[in-house]
């Protein structure tokens, strides 16, 4: 009996322990910035400008502005939680190709950022690369597009949620974060220790633009599930689009088809330029 005991004690403080390490170092699970950057618009073939971006808080954003010819809209990119924007340029050949103007910015703490990642500091990054199309590129609210790719989804669900986008587009995006670590570490009580929230079921309630989807059944990271749970709260105009591949390798830039459903729902959707 008395082992019996011990081992239930030492299973105990063994399993605080882990519960106690998860809960310190939340971030590091959260957020994987690479400094360095890879690649540059120009190896792609892309004319683009660098930009400096001040935000509220007093960190600088680092971003590329790809503009495209006679462009139908802008939009504003949310990249996901590894790398930085050098990773993403794929996106940037896409949107051109479909006609549109493209800011790629990274958060504080990734790429040439400055600043430590956080989640209030991801929304103030947000509401920094807005600020900046308006007031710095002249482009108005109804004209942008703002896509969040998987963690950059439910920062564009936020901002879209406290601004007036003409569209929003979630790739591969989860509905919160203490749902999709709920699943990941079932055997750990998320719900109480986690610092994070990045709830973009709770988001979309608010956002009144067309909302477009996008999700693979085969997402390894982010279940399908989270992308129909999106989908269904969205009561305005909408659409979703079923990507096939792992969380890593199932864009939307990936398959022609793919890409002609987003450009035509965003066409269709998105306010016509009045200058």
């Amino acid at each position: 009996m008395r082992m019996l005991l011990n081992l239930f004690i030492l299973l105990a403080i063994t399993y605080l322990a882990l519960v106690l390490l998860v809960y310190l170092g939340q971030s590091r699970l959260v957020f994987f910035p690479d400094k360095q950057l890879s690649n540059t618009p120009a190896m792609f073939g892309l004319d683009y400008s660098s930009v400096s971006i001040a935000t509220a808080d007093g960190e600088t954003l680092h971003g590329w502005w790809v503009p495209a010819p006679d462009a139908k809209g802008t939009v504003l990119f949310f990249h996901g939680n590894a790398g930085n924007i050098s990773h993403r340029i794929n996106y940037l050949t896409m949107f051109r190709r479909l006609g549109y103007n493209t800011l790629l910015f990274d958060y504080r703490g990734y790429g040439q950022s400055s600043g430590t990642p956080s989640e209030s500091g991801t929304y103030l990054d947000a509401q920094a690369a807005w600020q900046h199309l308006i007031v710095t590129q002249k482009i108005a609210p109804e004209q942008m597009i703002l896509f969040g790719e998987s963690l950059g989804g439910p920062i564009a669900a936020w901002l879209a949620a406290r601004e007036n986008p003409g569209l929003l587009v979630l790739a591969s995006t989860f509905t919160s974060v203490s749902d999709l670590a709920t699943q990941i570490y079932p055997f750990l009580p998320v719900r109480w220790i986690s610092r994070f929230e990045y709830n973009t079921l709770e988001s979309l309630q608010s956002v009144t633009c067309p909302v477009f989807i996008a999700h693979s059944p085969q997402d390894e990271i982010v279940p399908f599930q989270h992308g129909q749970r999106l989908f269904q709260t969205v009561s305005g105009p909408k659409q979703f689009l079923t990507l096939q591949g792992g969380h890593n390798n199932g864009f939307i830039f990936m398959q022609p088809a793919w890409q002609k459903a987003l450009g035509t729902f965003m066409d269709e959707h998105l306010a016509s330029p009045t200058n």
